[in-house]
């Protein structure tokens, strides 16, 4: 267990078991953005929101962080904290060809790969017979390739996706910490719940309740206990806190969920206006299950009033499919029951589940009210299908925002600007 430099293969203890990576680019949208702009090295660097509106912080530079600066951080805090940093909106399709080019380099060392998000993944280097390499190595030789790219990452290597993630915030930026086979308690044991994913401030304040603020105490604390605060997954945290996951190389886990939010700078009180920023949204999670070849079950609405407060709204829909335009009109319907005329709106998210191919009992009545839609896109939604798939191929080549439907152009208007990472549908995030 330990933090390594350049190491010689015969130097190093033996590996007996499954060897797990987890690669996370550090900083990564403003490492890019410095990549990009030399003279923006070196000194601090925010991609985000606009400070004076409500946007937030999706990443900042190693310089900002000393700051104070970190990510999910109010912009207008940041602008305060660091008020000489360089501020970027950020460019999303940089970031997913940088990121790309980081996958193509880490499938070169293994195929079993499993990316949590744009800037995260895992990688299984597990010895073979016909791969001896030692993981160390590996994790070196994955370093100085990324290096070459012009970003950095830091790793975490260890006999687990648990231990791997947790060994890869330990040591940034640029950092290696391995944890060695049956190291894995003496590593974990020490340490605050905090630092383990599914563990957040909620179950945090449940777990003190019991007396229970070490990952040791969660593995020996009674089952009972562990299942009030987790519920169905208490078996799989107490797992995590031992360091014990499923293998990489096992079937991936089913997607969960799909979906997109969308904040506005001005909060909006109109109808028109959020049904342009549920169309946004819609459509953005449309291309994303055509994308991926998903159709779910589970249609969600999502609203923050000005007050904070959050509502939401889902319905069953059999043969929901991935076209946005069939099922519009039932996010409009949705509306009605959890806003009213006139309350400010500051954020709409729409998302779609229920992948799992379970029976679904249609509503007897039908979901929407019988009205004229407020868009012609929306008249015989199903022949628009080509239109969308055309959509989708501009939008690949150009950008998202290239090509706009009328019924969501007042969106564009509205947004905070703020970037996100949008960290894929995986179930370990």
């Amino acid at each position: 267990m330990g933090n390594f430099s350049s190491t010689d293969q015969e130097a190093l203890p033996e590996w007996n078991g499954p060897a797990i990576l987890l690669v996370d680019l550090d900083a990564f949208f403003a490492s890019v953005e410095q990549l990009d702009h030399p003279d923006w090295r070196g000194k601090p660097v925010i991609v985000g929101g606009d400070p004076t509106k409500r946007g937030v912080v999706s990443t900042a530079s190693y310089e900002a962080r000393k700051f104070g600066v970190h990510s999910a951080m109010p912009s207008s805090t940041a602008a305060r904290l660091c008020p000489d940093a360089i501020w970027t909106h950020g460019r999303h399709d940089r970031y997913k060809e940088m990121s790309q080019k980081v996958m193509e380099i880490l499938l070169g060392y293994s195929p079993h790969l499993i990316q949590v998000s744009i800037d995260e993944a895992f990688l299984d280097v597990s010895p073979t017979r016909v791969n001896r390499t030692h993981p160390v190595i590996v994790a070196q030789q994955i370093q100085c390739d990324i290096d070459a790219l012009g970003v950095t990452c830091s790793i975490g290597l260890g006999t687990s996706k648990p231990v791997s993630k947790i060994a890869s915030d330990q040591d940034k930026p640029h950092g290696l910490t391995v944890v060695y086979p049956g190291h894995e308690r003496e590593f974990l044991f020490p340490l605050p719940t905090k630092v383990m994913s599914g563990i957040g401030p909620v179950a945090q304040k449940q777990l003190k309740e019991y007396g229970i603020r070490t990952l040791q105490e969660v593995a020996e604390a009674d089952q009972a206990v562990l299942k009030k605060v987790f519920g169905k997954n208490a078996t799989m945290m107490r797992n995590r806190a031992l360091g014990i996951d499923s293998a990489l190389r096992d079937e991936p886990e089913p997607v969960k969920s799909v979906s997109n939010e969308i904040s506005v700078a001005e909060s909006v009180d109109t109808r028109h206006d959020i049904e342009a920023l549920i169309a946004t949204m819609a459509h953005k999670v449309g291309r994303r299950l055509r994308k991926k070849g998903l159709e779910g079950t589970t249609l969600h609405l999502k609203i923050r009033y000005e007050n904070l407060k959050i509502r939401t709204c889902q319905r069953k829909i059999a043969n929901l499919g991935t076209n946005e335009l069939v099922w519009l009109p039932q996010l409009y319907d949705m509306l009605d029951e959890i806003w009213s005329p006139g309350v400010l709106v500051r954020l709409v998210g729409v998302g779609v589940s229920g992948f799992d191919p379970e029976a679904v009992q249609e509503q007897l009545f039908g979901l929407v009210d019988e009205q004229q839609p407020t868009s012609p896109l929306l008249t015989e939604p199903e022949k628009k299908a080509a239109l969308l798939d055309a959509r989708d191929l501009i939008a690949d080549k150009f950008g998202e925002r290239s090509l706009q439907f009328g019924h969501e152009f007042t969106s564009l208007k509205q947004t905070t600007n703020s970037s996100s990472k949008n960290p894929g549908d995986y179930l370990d995030r």
